[in-house]
């Protein structure tokens, strides 16, 4: 399927990959590598534009704010670091006392999430930097995922040991929902319209609604995966990457496979879909990121004047919706 786009330039495996959405100049995508160095490249051609030097461990994770003005790193380094986009200099150094796994940019840009190995979620001001974070919840294990939802009051968390996505309401400081998984969840998505959560755990991947929390799909994939991602725009396929070493690419509804990317000569540490789902990206042990076009499937989605492929995430809401009306329905009788 194609021949992908491949951005050279780490010497260690690619752990995560981001996009930033759609700018005035762009779209950019920052990788993070066990090579301490995170990079920049245009979303679009791969094309480097700057490396963030400064850590002094693996750096497991990264995340650009909405504007792409400012990056963010966690590291193996107990740091998590800010960086200005721009210029690639080092703006503020948030100091930890073990591992830092995951981090993420609040939707307003002012916030920034952090956890890891002490099993403990910190809020940053940005706009106050050397301010204490704020200390959200007790987690139960290492945290491996971070994300942002409900225009920024509510948090997911997921553990490297445990199972489970686990949702905090960062006013109450308290989990306000569990959504169970059988292993531990290595990647965990919020869509674009901050409607559907994709999680990857062991062979599996499931799409939950994020507003009222049902799980809408789950799909057993051909091997254990680490990493998946709804195609933004009309949430009609999604893709997943992991020991195989391949990209695999699948219909949201059916669940059937439509693609298969190979290259990678390791196994697939990240995938994520491009702003605008005309392309995708992954990261491997093997040190490389490729970005993979979606060949001939944006003129065709686009031409779709019935709205059919729009409605398809639509019609599995709906049907969670009676599904949460009759739990709510048997809380009550009890």
């Amino acid at each position: 399927m194609g021949v992908p786009l491949v951005c050279h330039g780490h010497s260690r495996p690619v752990v995560d990959v981001s996009y930033s959405p759609v700018t005035p100049d762009g779209f950019f995508l920052i990788s993070a590598s066990k090579d301490s160095n995170p990079m920049l490249r245009n979303g679009e051609t791969g094309d480097w534009i700057g490396t963030f030097e400064g850590h002094k461990g693996a750096v497991w994770s990264c995340s650009l704010d909405k504007h792409a003005m400012r990056a963010a790193s966690a590291s193996a380094d107990f740091t998590a670091k800010i960086w200005n986009a721009l210029t690639g200099d080092e703006l503020h150094s948030f100091e930890h006392k073990h591992i830092v796994r995951a981090c993420a940019f609040s939707e307003d840009t002012h916030l920034l999430l952090t956890g890891g190995m002490e099993k403990i979620l910190r809020i940053f001001d940005m706009n106050r930097p050397d301010a204490p974070p704020k200390q959200v919840g007790n987690s139960p294990g290492s945290i491996r995922t971070v994300e942002w939802l409900h225009s920024d009051n509510t948090i997911l968390s997921s553990c490297t040991d445990t199972g489970d996505i686990r949702l905090w309401d960062i006013r109450s400081d308290k989990i306000v929902q569990t959504l169970e998984t059988k292993f531990p969840v290595t990647s965990a998505e919020v869509s674009q319209d901050g409607r559907y959560i994709t999680t990857a755990d062991g062979s599996s991947v499931k799409f939950w609604d994020a507003n009222n929390f049902g799980l809408l799909k789950s799909y057993e994939m051909p091997c254990n995966v680490e990493s998946a991602s709804l195609e933004p725009k009309h949430g009609n396929t999604f893709i997943a990457g992991g020991e195989d070493m391949w990209v695999h690419r699948f219909d949201f509804q059916s669940g059937e496979e439509i693609g298969c990317n190979k290259g990678h000569h390791g196994p697939v540490h990240c995938v994520r879909y491009s702003p605008g789902g005309e392309s995708y990206t992954s990261g491997s042990e093997d040190g490389t990121v490729r970005i993979w076009e979606v060949v001939g499937s944006v003129n065709h989605e686009e031409s779709d004047q019935s709205g059919n492929v729009k409605l398809v995430a639509e019609e599995v809401v709906r049907k969670a919706e009676s599904l949460r009306i009759s739990e709510k329905a048997a809380e009550v009788a009890k």
